[in-house]
């Protein structure tokens, strides 16, 4: 139950998202730095195929956005930034209660056995 692929999916969610996170606060305490480019991560594809596959693990890659540049070669938009920041959030609780639900079901599993 432990090493199920959901807990796998899940776990590699959490750490995807964490990663996301990580990136998006890098790229706000960079709006104003001159030539630098925002991060994105993903991982949505990969856990998917893992999934499908029937393993559940996937690693999340980072690689520096294409979108278009400022005057002072920086491409950090602050609004596209909080959007995802939000929608990072709400995923990472989604999946936090999803795990927690699991282990609450072990652990009234094993209280009754």
């Amino acid at each position: 139950m432990l090493e199920s692929v959901t807990s796998a999916a899940l776990t590699s969610a959490l750490d995807g998202l964490s990663q996301r996170q990580r990136a998006i606060a890098d790229n706000i305490a960079n709006v104003n730095t001159p030539g630098y480019h925002a991060q994105r991560v993903s991982f949505e594809t990969a856990l998917a195929a893992s999934v499908q596959a029937g393993d559940g693990r996937a690693s999340a890659t980072t690689s520096i956005s294409a979108e278009p540049t400022r005057t002072d070669g920086n491409n950090v938009n602050l609004d596209t930034e909080t959007l995802s920041n939000v929608d990072t959030v709400l995923r990472y609780q989604f999946a936090s209660q999803a795990i927690n639900a699991q282990f609450t079901g072990v652990r009234t599993a094993m209280r009754t056995a």
